[in-house]
């Protein structure tokens, strides 16, 4: 197993955050999407907000690349809807690359070690 956490901003408006997590509440993930993730190797995802900073947890298959999810990404319709979809909501953190929306985090402790 893998571990990946990833960081976004989202739009600061208290009403946009509201409608975001509606999106993401218990029941309400588009099902296309969710299944996409596991075919992609996702076993696992968790998202953390304070104010409009958001903190996800991936967790994966130990082949999971990045670059595999993007290519499986770019061939499926319902993926490029959703992500349109929640760019309504979202907005790149400032270091972010062009068009980069979840930035990769550098984990820099870890107990016991």
């Amino acid at each position: 197993m893998q571990r990946f956490c990833l960081t976004l901003d989202l739009i600061d408006d208290p009403e946009s955050i509201q409608e975001y997590e509606q999106y993401h509440a218990p029941g309400s993930a588009w099902p296309e999407v969710t299944q996409h993730d596991i075919d992609c190797g996702i076993t696992n995802i968790e998202i953390f907000r304070t104010g409009n900073r958001m903190f996800m947890i991936l967790e994966t298959v130990d082949e999971f690349t990045f670059e595999e999810k993007a290519k499986m990404d770019a061939s499926n319709p319902k993926i490029a809807e959703w992500e349109n979809l929640m760019w309504n909501y979202q907005q790149a953190i400032p270091w972010a690359k062009p068009g980069e929306k979840w930035v990769l985090m550098k984990r820099i402790f870890k107990s016991g070690e």
